[in-house]
């Protein structure tokens, strides 16, 4: 049993009693049958009339249950002859199971049942515990029965902090396990119930002190410490054929005085599709290169990791700093001579994709790592890549972009040992995006659209998204797609790119589109972070309903790049669910990043709003982001005050609800 308990994060006594149940049923009373709704968890109590073997389909077991408000059938798919002798010999037997509509009427799918008519009911609602193959409930109830006994009896759980009428924790936990009879079941199941509330602001505030171990740690250790942005970094503005906004001059005089700590920088920068976070990273890494250190800029995928490689090298070559970029499709003399140059420090900025952090790879001297798309990184990858500048002696500065804007709860909760810029203002001449909402079945009237604007010198993306997960149908879905827009769209090029190409055929078919040699490209969403070509001003997105909303507005942020009116389609499969319909409206409704992920936030969850890359994130037990984001306020003004006053609490809390503070892979 204990490995059984292991797979439900149950290793001891504390565990067990913070795993909360799911869900209640109320055996405190008996119910008559006249009595009984469809959807109703009840006890029923009669007398057993007929039973009887029913054949259909299923071969099922039929007892019907009389009381004196009426009758109703009992029901077993799985029973054998035993069961029916006994069902038939028990004058009169109690019953609990959840009212359904059957073929009979009203029936009782599989009830508990028992002759002990004596044994007096229940007092307390009964918990439904969260469970796996091999423990049942019962043996969870007896477990926590026991524990609950424990915590009565002592100090188990001493009470860490207190919050004004709220109960204490054994008082909570308690109640929870063992609600009484009149308990609001709506409020328990909406987590609502103060005990719940109680717990949930415990832990959103253990949490909260978790983030300020982890900032005090920080700052404790060693890092390069950057002089004052000079004639390097200055050349380089002049140089641009662009002037920067306010927004991100701010964020990177931000930057810049993080760099001159003699503490590594933790930062996070948020700014929405096409507000120019590249060039906030080049100027960071112009900084770095001038005092003698080199950068790495870290991307989830080849084709975004080139397209940064040839944008600063245009910045950076007549800087005469030396740039480079890796892959895993890089390999023989070329990847040896790269890698040669890298520990040398004869290269001085590196752009790569998880092939950085591998362990042939060896720095000179790492001052600065960059994470662009922090989400599509596991932890541990990020946390790979700083360990490179570890080994020389100190730590690298960090700075976290991310185009998906994050909503305030996230980045207090799961973010909040970093410093956080925002980029909240786009670059002038941007042109807004017509989004439109539109079944499948006008897929051939959407061609003939697209034919006619690429006939007057737009270029277009088709985006295939037949099933998210799976890479390899995907593809086919592209390739069928490319296909068929070929015989169409004639005589227009049409281009395909999909995550089962070499790095080296994504990069040829993205610079013949860059070049205006290919007039569509068909793609899966290889192409949702960073590909940047601003002639591109038609986007169709296929089975638009299977994607969320983060990613949908990352996919459309590929045009509207240039002076030209821009459009994106979102086409979908029929009938759309009242979900993806919610989901879809929010598309068309807006192109303000940080609300749609509020959207996305409140529609999908945290979990997958942060994609199951995040793995090395904490997670909560009771607490929800969402429904406890009132609390979060409070929470982080009482950690500050724990972690400053009392270290012993402090500590104590984070071991109770998240067990060291080691747990935040954050720094």
């Amino acid at each position: 049993m204990l490995k059984k308990l292991e797979q439900l994060s149950i290793l001891n006594l504390q565990d067990l009693l913070l795993h909360l149940p799911l869900r209640y049923e109320n055996r405190t009373r008996i119910t008559a049958i006249a009595d009984a709704l469809p959807g109703d968890h009840v006890v029923l109590k009669g007398q057993v009339v007929n039973t009887q073997i029913q054949f259909g389909r299923r071969r099922s077991l039929i007892a019907t249950l009389r009381d004196e408000t009426g009758q109703i059938n009992l029901r077993f798919y799985y029973f054998g002859k035993t069961q029916q002798a006994q069902l038939e010999l028990l004058p009169e037997i109690r019953c609990f199971g959840e009212i359904r509509r059957g073929a009979t009427g009203l029936e009782l799918y599989h009830p508990e049942y028992s002759k002990q008519l004596r044994q007096p009911l229940e007092t307390t609602l009964t918990p439904v515990y969260p469970a796996t193959e091999g423990i049942s409930q019962k043996q969870i109830r007896k477990l926590v029965l026991q524990a609950l006994t424990t915590l009565q009896q002592g100090d188990l759980l001493p009470d860490l902090i207190s919050r004004s009428g709220q109960p204490v924790i054994t008082d909570s936990l308690v109640h929870l396990h063992q609600p009484f009879a009149n308990s609001d079941l709506n409020q328990l199941s909406e987590g609502l119930d103060p005990a719940q509330r109680a717990l949930s602001f415990e832990e959103l505030t253990a949490h909260q002190t978790g983030i300020l171990f982890m900032r005090e740690k920080l700052v404790q250790l060693p890092a390069a410490q950057f002089q004052k942005p000079s004639n390097l970094v200055d050349q380089f503005i002049k140089g641009l054929n662009f002037t920067l906004t306010q927004a991100q001059l701010r964020v990177a005089e931000e930057i810049s005085q993080d760099l001159q700590k003699g503490s590594p920088t933790l930062r996070l920068l948020q700014g929405d599709v096409g507000s120019g976070k590249t060039v906030i990273a080049a100027l960071a890494a112009v900084q770095a290169s001038e005092n003698g250190f080199q950068a790495a800029l870290m991307v989830p995928t080849e084709i975004l990791a080139e397209q940064h490689y040839l944008t600063l090298k245009t910045w950076l070559e007549p800087l005469n700093i030396t740039i480079d970029w890796l892959s895993g499709s890089i390999k023989g003399n070329t990847r040896s001579q790269l890698l040669e140059d890298l520990s040398s420090g004869k290269l001085q900025i590196i752009v790569g994709t998880h092939a950085l952090f591998q362990d042939q790879v060896i720095f000179h001297q790492l001052g600065l790592a960059i994470i662009d798309e922090q989400h599509r990184f596991g932890v541990h990858q990020r946390m790979a890549l700083r360990d490179k500048g570890e080994k020389q002696g100190f730590m690298p500065h960090q700075l976290i972009m991310t185009a998906t804007p994050i909503p305030r709860t996230l980045t207090m909760s799961l973010y909040g040992d970093m410093d956080c810029s925002i980029i909240d203002e786009l670059p002038a001449g941007r042109t807004p995006i017509t989004t439109r909402v539109i079944p499948g079945s006008r897929r051939t009237e959407i061609i003939d659209r697209l034919k006619q604007a690429c006939a007057s010198g737009a270029q277009a993306y088709w985006v295939c998204t037949l099933i998210e997960s799976s890479e390899t149908l995907s593809a086919e879905a592209a390739e069928d797609t490319a296909q068929q827009l070929e015989k169409a769209l004639h005589p227009l090029v049409v281009g395909l790119v999909h995550g089962r190409m070499s790095g080296q055929q994504k990069a040829q078919i993205m610079e013949k589109f860059s070049a205006g040699e290919i007039q569509v490209l068909v793609a899966t969403t290889v192409i949702e972070v960073g590909v940047d070509i601003a002639n591109a001003s038609f986007m169709v997105i296929e089975n638009a309903e299977r994607l969320g909303l983060t990613q949908l507005h990352q996919l459309r942020g590929r045009v509207g790049r240039g002076r030209a009116k821009s459009f994106c389609l979102l086409l979908y499969a029929t009938p759309l669910g009242e979900t993806s319909k919610q989901r879809l409206n929010v598309m068309r409704q807006s192109q303000d990043g940080f609300f749609i992920a509020e959207q996305d936030l409140m529609i999908r969850g945290p979990g997958d709003v942060l994609g199951d890359r995040q793995s090395g994130n904490v997670n909560f037990k009771i607490a929800d982001l969402i429904r406890d984001q009132d609390m979060l306020d409070e929470a982080v003004a009482l950690a500050q005050s724990i972690f400053s006053q009392d270290n012993t609490i402090a500590k104590a809390l984070v071991q109770r609800w998240i067990g060291s503070v080691s747990d935040y892979g954050q720094v």
